[in-house]
């Protein structure tokens, strides 16, 4: 059995949908900034039904802040709702970024 430090500390994907009025409100240049600052992978972007799609990449106790971030409601713009997925780090992505 692996100790909580391993479980923790280990690399995951996080997957987020994020439903309100956060498209057009600075909301993806944030979601950039607060992830550059724990240090994860990935990107922020825009879906047609006005949703904001947020991958991240990186320690599992670093990606847990992230999402705790989205939730805090100190975005820009207006949160109604935040989806998450979790699964397995790909390492697709270098740095993170807006799309």
């Amino acid at each position: 059995m692996q100790d909580r430090e391993t479980l923790t500390g280990e690399t995951v994907r996080l997957t987020v949908w994020v439903h309100g009025r956060v498209q057009g409100v600075g909301f993806r240049w944030w979601t950039r900034r607060t992830a550059q600052a724990l240090g994860l992978s990935g990107y922020a972007g825009n879906l047609s039904d006005g949703r904001v799609e947020v991958v991240a990449e990186g320690p599992r106790d670093d990606c847990v802040r992230l999402l705790a971030a989205l939730r805090s409601g100190s975005t820009p713009g207006r949160v109604d709702t935040v989806r998450e997925q979790w699964s397995t780090a790909t390492g697709d992505h270098a740095g993170f970024v807006e799309r």
